[in-house]
């Protein structure tokens, strides 16, 4: 068994910090431990027993299950902590264990073999009569065997009900699992029932039994996942008994389209109708086409249409049904024109695909609420041209209508290429000046504009006339301190002010870090003492903030 994946740093690593943490007080909760073929099992008494595994072996590395709330969500938890531990407490015994498993194992199976067939029966009837599971399970396969059709569905509905396990109507998070696992035993009757010579009835079984399962849905709390695994599992028994049982090809067509529009339930269960195309052979791939094309031509907005016909136009390398379905439902912000320009790059069509973008940037009414990812790919297309003057233009009007830092820097970037930034630049920040005058975002993207092209004298100007954030002004002390340490220092004694009012460690981080740089412009002023005393006047007035003095000290104030 291959424990070098489990450490102590690896647990924390799965766990986190706090978990981890937890974990190490329930070491002694930790009972039934049981080593097998690259997993360990026990059992941990928490708020109630929770069965825990450790997979060891795993190509993926460590990991583990837990059937707490907080394990059923995915998550590493104290429980797997505990266990993980209590593992390696025993290291060293683990090979021994692991072959006393193996033997265990062997015995078993030469005493089954052993048996004889009376003694078989004996056996299977006790373990029937002790787990119902079990028994409903067989009893499941028993029904398939003998062929009683009308038996297997009608056991397949009850398995579906949620009634046993809705509370009020509705399957609560807690019983989802326990909903899922019996639906999962659905599956596995339609799968049984397929391979037992009865395909066509499976078929029939499968589709009822995904219209329950959607219908189950609405009601249960589905937050793993679990019924979702249960539908593609439903999926998959559908396709294997069409491929059994070669049903007609035009009415699995029919179907198969009909599910694709949402005829049968909400998604729950994702069949590609391409997946079927062994089945339906030429004749039903083409009524499957007459049918998309027909339900897509009724209804061109219609998503589930447009992604039907999207797929089998794909498929078949149709370009121009590609393009003709993004058409029909033009976006405003010109992000299906940028869909259809991918589409014809794609098929070497690049001019085509050039108009199509600048007729995206010509549609949409208003730039601020364009696709910038539209923008870029004009921008990056008129560069390889080397038109570079369009691309200017481009960016210009996209930072006009959306005033930010971004779209700035953009077309500084692209003004710099065509080398014609200075007066682009005085231009643009000419608009980001009225702009803060108008007050629409003060004098915000201004003073970042001037910041981020280390213009400090220009920034601080701005950040005066017009006014900053705290951020700004924080940034804008810290990049004047060597020079303006005057300045800096009514900034960050500004900044200290309402720290002092509040409290929490992360509010003490902030404001010893100022401090530091409140002491560093009064050492740049001469003005020491003016330090200290603020110091002291500061101690005295919130000495009961242990973690803030505790933090003033380690910097030695």
């Amino acid at each position: 068994m291959d424990t070098e994946g489990l450490t102590e740093a690896s647990l924390q690593e799965l766990a986190g910090a706090r978990s981890f943490a937890r974990g190490l007080g329930y070491r002694d909760a930790v009972s039934a431990v049981e080593v097998g073929d690259g997993w360990v099992t026990a059992t941990v008494h928490g708020t109630e027993p929770y069965l825990v595994e450790l997979t060891l072996d795993d190509p993926g590395g460590l990991s583990g299950a837990c059937d707490c709330p907080y394990g059923q969500e995915g998550n590493f938890c104290k429980h797997l902590v505990a266990l993980g531990l209590t593992v390696l407490a025993q290291r060293g015994s683990l090979p021994q264990q692991r072959k006393a498993a193996r033997r265990r194992g062997q015995d078993l199976d030469a005493w089954l073999s052993a048996l004889s067939r009376d003694e078989l029966l004996e056996l299977v009837r006790e373990q029937i009569g002790e787990d119902r599971k079990l028994r409903s399970r067989l009893e499941l396969r028993a029904s398939s065997a003998r062929g009683d059709v009308s038996g297997v569905r009608s056991r397949i509905r009850e398995l579906l009900d949620i009634g046993p396990f809705a509370r009020y109507g509705y399957v609560e998070y807690t019983d989802a699992r326990a909903y899922a696992d019996q639906a999962g035993q659905a599956v596995s009757a339609i799968v049984a029932l397929s391979r037992s010579g009865r395909a066509a009835d499976a078929i029939a079984a499968a589709r009822e039994a995904m219209r329950l399962l959607a219908d189950a849905m609405d009601s249960v709390d589905d937050s793993d996942g679990g019924l979702g695994q249960v539908g593609d599992a439903l999926a998959d028994a559908h396709l294997e008994a069409c491929r059994a049982a070669r049903p007609d090809s035009e009415e699995l067509a029919r179907w198969l389209v009909a599910h694709a529009l949402g005829a049968f339930d909400d998604g729950l269960i994702d069949i590609d109708p391409l997946d079927y195309e062994d089945v339906l052979g030429e004749q039903g791939m083409s009524t499957l086409r007459e049918l998309a094309i027909k339900a897509w031509r009724s209804k061109r907005k219609g998503w589930a249409e447009k992604a039907l016909m999207e797929r089998l136009a794909k498929a078949g390398g149709d370009v121009d049904t590609v393009i003709a379905v993004y058409a029909a439902d033009l976006a405003a912000s010109g992000h299906t024109h940028l869909l259809i320009a991918g589409e014809l790059d794609g098929a070497g069509r690049t001019e085509e695909a050039l108009d199509w973008a600048e007729r995206g940037i010509r549609d949409t009414r208003d730039l601020a609420t364009v696709d910038t990812a539209l923008v870029d790919y004009l921008c990056d297309r008129y560069a390889r041209a080397a038109r570079l003057s369009d691309a200017v233009a481009l960016r210009r009007d996209h930072f006009r209508a959306r005033l930010t830092l971004l779209t700035y820097r953009q077309l500084r970037a692209a003004a710099q290429a065509a080398d014609c930034w200075p007066t682009e630049r005085e231009e643009a920040l000419t608009l980001l000046r009225a702009d803060a005058e108008r007050q629409r975002h003060g004098g915000r993207v201004l003073i970042d504009a001037l910041l981020d092209e280390k213009d400090l004298d220009a920034a601080w100007q701005a950040a005066t006339a017009v006014g900053a954030d705290d951020r700004q002004w924080l940034l804008l002390a810290d990049q004047a301190r060597a020079d303006r340490p005057a300045d800096a220092l009514d900034v960050y004694l500004r900044l200290v002010e309402p720290l002092t009012q509040q409290t929490g460690n992360t509010v003490y981080e902030r404001l010893v870090s100022l401090l530091l740089s409140i002491r560093d412009c009064h050492r740049r002023l001469g003005t020491e003492d003016e330090f200290a005393a603020h110091v002291h006047t500061l101690r005295a007035a919130h000495k009961r903030k242990r973690n803030l003095m505790r933090l003033m000290e380690e910097q030695g104030m």
